[in-house]
């Protein structure tokens, strides 16, 4: 085949372009993957990379700054979320002078290495039980944001809030979304801030917790995008096969009821557990292979939801490994989608970290080579 010079830099340059879409692009594709760390038998970070870049997850969020995690996903490629946790946000709400000290120390020495695309100021604070929390959750966001822009990160590092459902005064049906009255003193502002700064909205959607609270009259199938009659939204007339979809347009709802219809909504956290207690109806090995094999599929389909079809839907699930010193029910320790020595815990398409990923991360080596000498070759025609 014979290539002229033009044609030749013209194929280099539009390999040149779709890396720098991936690169420009703050959630490249719509999956992620919460890497929560409460426990004692986890592998390393990077082991967690190795993995990640082997199960080809490109997104990931954490829960504070570790500078440790930070520095083992320099040079990954991995897009990541890290958190400043609830317990900063009274100090950092009172002060510009600490909110800087906190970008400089935790987010400016790694970037542009570690890919660092967004900043999760608190988690849940909004209708959590520290109403103190929700006076000053504004202040520290604005904080942070001024810092990141005074060092010329603001382009590059979103900041947001990810909300649990507990923001809501009603979500069924979804056309009823709504804010509670007692937060929307709060939230109306927070949603202004981030309008202006071009955030979207993240909620903690689990139809999970949904099904165990009312196992009785909540279709297991619905909640597990299986095969069901779903529900009609009478107000709309919009058809819902799955929980999932329902509980984001109802967040749409109470977001445009709010005044921002234009604003996106993101999964922050999604999952099912595999093991829980008797009470815990639903928390089976079976049930939340279903649940995260299916939502892995419908992300990967890149469409909207029937109230927002044109924003397509980016979710992380929650989490990358079951966390045995997490708290609580025994849910709570078995959201993972990997065990603690990096098999996997059932499969939906990953590859646990022995052997199974050392073969995709060969197979992901030789493409790149091939890759380039097909254009070392073309350069030599």
């Amino acid at each position: 085949m014979d290539f002229s010079t033009s044609s030749l830099r013209f194929f280099i340059l539009v390999i040149v372009a779709i890396n720098n879409v991936l690169i420009g692009s703050a959630f490249t594709g719509t999956y992620g993957v919460n890497y929560g760390r409460i426990a004692d038998n986890i592998p390393s970070p990077e082991s967690v990379v190795t993995l990640m870049k082997a199960a080809k997850i490109k997104n990931t969020r954490i829960y504070d700054a570790d500078h440790e995690v930070l520095k083992a996903f320099k040079g990954s490629g991995i897009e990541i979320i890290i958190g400043l946790g609830n317990e900063f946000l009274r100090d950092i709400s009172t002060s510009q002078d600490r909110a800087m000290d906190w970008v400089k120390n935790n987010v400016e020495p790694f970037v542009p290495g570690t890919r660092i695309r967004g900043i999760a100021v608190g988690n849940e604070v909004l209708g959590g039980a520290d109403q103190e929390l929700w006076e000053v959750l504004l202040p520290a966001v604005k904080n942070i944001h001024t810092a990141l822009d005074l060092l010329h990160l603001a382009d590059d590092v979103e900041v947001s809030s990810p909300h649990s459902a507990g923001v809501f005064a009603s979500s069924f049906p979804p056309s009823a979304g709504a804010f509670k009255e007692t937060l929307v003193p709060y939230m109306k502002p927070l949603l202004e801030f981030f309008s202006q700064i071009k955030s979207p909205f993240y909620i903690n959607t689990y139809p999970f917790l949904a099904y165990i609270s009312d196992p009785e009259h909540i279709d297991i199938n619905y909640a597990i995008f299986k095969k069901n009659a779903g529900i009609e939204d009478a107000k709309t007339k919009l058809h819902y096969d799955n929980m999932f979809e329902a509980q984001i347009d109802a967040t749409y709802a109470a977001l445009e009821k709010a005044g921002f219809e234009k604003m996106e909504v993101i999964v922050s956290e999604t999952g099912w557990a595999s093991k829980g207690d008797a009470n815990e109806a639903g928390a089976t090995l079976s049930n939340a292979r279903t649940y995260n094999l299916n939502l892995r599929k419908r992300l990967l389909k890149k469409k909207g939801t029937p109230y927002r079809p044109k924003m397509v839907v980016k979710a992380y699930v929650f989490a990358m490994f079951n966390e045995n010193l997490k708290p609580g029910p025994t849910s709570e320790r078995n959201f993972g989608l990997f065990k603690a020595d990096g098999s996997i815990s059932y499969d939906i398409g990953f590859t646990g970290l022995v052997p199974s990923s050392a073969t995709s991360l060969f197979s992901f080596k030789v493409m790149a080579t091939c890759s380039t000498a097909l254009v070392l070759m073309l350069l030599n025609l």
